[in-house]
Order: C-alpha cells, then sequence, then structure tokens
C-alpha cells in the first residue's frame, strides 16, 4: 500500500527534538503563551517575510480573528460582503459568516483552480468590501495583480495561505503570508509545516491589526484581568509552539521534495483520461497536494484502491452546496462544482520513495 500520507514517517526525524522541547516546556512551566510561542511568532514572521505573527489556537480561528478585529477596527462592518473562492476547504467560508459578514463565491480559473483578477473583478460593487484569496492546494494566487485589484477598489485582500507554507511569487520573491493586509496559516498535522495537533498563527505588517488581534484572542486583554475590548480565546497551545519550531527549519527542504515529486508526476504521467494541473512556476506551489481531475471518479477511485494507491478527494462537495451554506444552493457555479465533481488527490509528500513515485505513474499511465 502506498499511503496518501504516512505522517508517522513524516515526524520521525524530529521525535528525539520533540522529545526535548516537551521536556523544557515541562521544565519552564510556561504552559500559556510562553517563550516557544514568542520565539515561533518571531521566527515566522522572518521566514514569510512580515513585520508581525500572532499564533492562535487554529486556522479558522486565524482567519475569523482578522476579520473580526478589521470589524472593531472599522475597516469592515458587519454585512459587508466579502469575495472569497468557490473552490476552497469550507473555513474559508465560515470565518467571514461567523463574524457576521456575507461571502460571495466567486469561480476560480478552471486550470489552477485560483481565483485571478479577471474572476474576481466582476463580482465587485459598492457593498464588497474585501477579498480573502485562497492559495488552493498549496498553488500561490498571482498576488501582485490581486494586490492591484484591491488597491484600485480600496478593498482590503486576506490570504487565507493555511495551504501555502513557503510558497515563493516568482516575480518578485515574496512568500505566501507577506501580500495584502494579512494573512491567516493553519499548522493541521497535515500541512507542509504540520504541527502534533491543532495551531494556527496570522502574519500581517499592519501594526493596528495586531494590537488589535493580540488582546481579541487573548480574552480582549494585553495585561492579566484588564479587559480592554470583546475577546476570545484562542491562543497558539506552547507545546504545540514547540514543536514547530524544530519543524520550520527544514520546511524548504520538505517543500523542495514535494516539488521534485510533482514534477515527475507532470513530466512522466501521460494519459488523456488524467488532467494535470496548471502550474505558473515551481516555486509558487508548495503541492500542499497533487490534485488531478478525472471524468469519472467512482471508477478511478476503485481503480487506486486495486492497486493499492491511497488518495483523498479534496473537496468532494462545494460550499455551496452545503447544508450549513443552503442558501447559496441555487448559485450557478459550473467551473466550482466541475472541479469538485472531478478532483482527486494522489499521494505526495517529502518522505516518498523513488520506487513509490514510480509505481504510482505507472498506475496512472495504465488507467
Amino acid at each position: 500500500m502506498i499511503k496518501f500520507l504516512d505522517l508517522q514517517k513524516i515526524n520521525a526525524p524530529y521525535k528525539a527534538q520533540f522529545q526535548q522541547k516537551l521536556e523544557t516546556v515541562i521544565n519552564n512551566s510556561q504552559y500559556i503563551l510562553g517563550t516557544e510561542v514568542a520565539e515561533f511568532e518571531s521566527n515566522f514572521a522572518k521566514f514569510c517575510g512580515t513585520t508581525f505573527c500572532l499564533g492562535t489556537a487554529n486556522g479558522l480561528d486565524a482567519l475569523s480573528l482578522i476579520l473580526k478585529a478589521y470589524i472593531h477596527l472599522g475597516r469592515l462592518q458587519v454585512g459587508d460582503e466579502v469575495l472569497v473562492p468557490g473552490v476552497t476547504f469550507i473555513a474559508t467560508a465560515q470565518a467571514v459568516v461567523n463574524v457576521g459578514l456575507e461571502p460571495v463565491f466567486v469561480e476560480p480559473d478552471a486550470l489552477s483552480y485560483n481565483v485571478t483578477a479577471e474572476t474576481l473583478e466582476p463580482q465587485i460593487n459598492s457593498n464588497v468590501k474585501a477579498i480573502v484569496v485562497v492559495h488552493v492546494y498549496g498553488q500561490l494566487a498571482d498576488m501582485p495583480s490581486l494586490e492591484a485589484l484591491a488597491s484600485k477598489h480600496n478593498l482590503l485582500l486576506i490570504e487565507d495561505a493555511a495551504q501555502a507554507h513557503g510558497a515563493v511569487c516568482p516575480s518578485n520573491g515574496k512568500r505566501a503570508g507577506s501580500f495584502g493586509n494579512a494573512a491567516a496559516f493553519s499548522f493541521y498535522p497535515t500541512k507542509n509545516l504540520g504541527a502534533l495537533g491543532d495551531a494556527g498563527a496570522i502574519t500581517t505588517n499592519d501594526l493596528a491589526l495586531y494590537e488589535c488581534v493580540r488582546k481579541m484572542r487573548n480574552y480582549g486583554s494585553s495585561e492579566k484581568y484588564r479587559h480592554e475590548i470583546y475577546g476570545v480565546n484562542s491562543r497558539l497551545d506552547e507545546i504545540q509552539a514547540a514543536f514547530l519550531n524544530v519543524k520550520l527549519p527544514f520546511l524548504d527542504v520538505a517543500n523542495s521534495a514535494r516539488q521534485s515529486i510533482a514534477a515527475r508526476y507532470l513530466n512522466e504521467v501521460k494519459n488523456d483520461n488524467i488532467k494535470l494541473p496548471k502550474i505558473a512556476h515551481k516555486n509558487a506551489h508548495v503541492f500542499y497536494v497533487f490534485a488531478i481531475r478525472v471524468a469519472n471518479r467512482p471508477d478511478f477511485s476503485a481503480y487506486l484502491e486495486a492497486n493499492k494507491i491511497e488518495y483523498v478527494i479534496h473537496y468532494p462537495t462545494p460550499i455551496h452546496k452545503q447544508i450549513a451554506f443552503s442558501k447559496y444552493k441555487n448559485l450557478n457555479l459550473p467551473i466550482t462544482e466541475a472541479i469538485h465533481a472531478s478532483v482527486v488527490s494522489i499521494p505526495i509528500s517529502p518522505i516518498m520513495e523513488y520506487e513509490q513515485v514510480s509505481d504510482v505513474i505507472k498506475a496512472l499511465n495504465a488507467y
């Protein structure tokens, strides 16, 4: 069996360092917002190329807190419309509705799966106040053109970078998380930079946002028992921050390994029954998943199972067809629906062996 993702094998090289870090945290007894969180926030801000980073409990909270803080700061108002991709994990839209904003689902480019300035601009009107752009499956969207679009229409531009840790813009060398007004990250265990539990972060150069979220994530408090604004409890766990501090220095190497496997898939899979993703530039895609498309997904899934190749579907049902978002069920989003109906993610991870990749390629070509 070729596993889709072997987390035990991925984390095995760090086990001794994890144990040392755990011992350090236990001995320091700084379990909430301690030195490991502060160190990770500094390290990750530097890695992304931003002034600030704030750890949160998870990626959904990171995005929700950005939007909630901009409401508090007067940049957004409850009821404002926010453009979001039709193709994304449901958390992107949940963050919008959870703070009282209205999502407007936008069709992606059919080949890259990302929204573009061309797909977004026709949806902009006086009610739209922000864009949340997702780097779907790990491929950085065309951020320079999206920054120009947001500037043209005076819109907030927020990155949902939960799938794109370390992705690099080929035109200016900037990393995911350093564009627009702010970015939200998830460090869910399956991510390219994965914790051993839930964890998230916000990166930004916006001092006012940073100061607001720093209070908001901690009960609205900047000092104990003094609460200046309404807040929540969404703090990056000290132990998870310690684990992330161990893994962050190796992220670029791990991403490079994913990119090498992706290059083999792109160059060696030759089958008209399989539609490969369009990649703008290898460094702009960190391949959180390698998503292909097939006309008959049930048949293809059964074929992979018969060949002992694990797979995952990211994602089987578009957000506007989910029960929770039933008010949007009549939206006309044919490209979004076609992608969700045909996409299949095949194995890709930094610990896959050359022969395993070869076996996947052989099976795909024989389908």
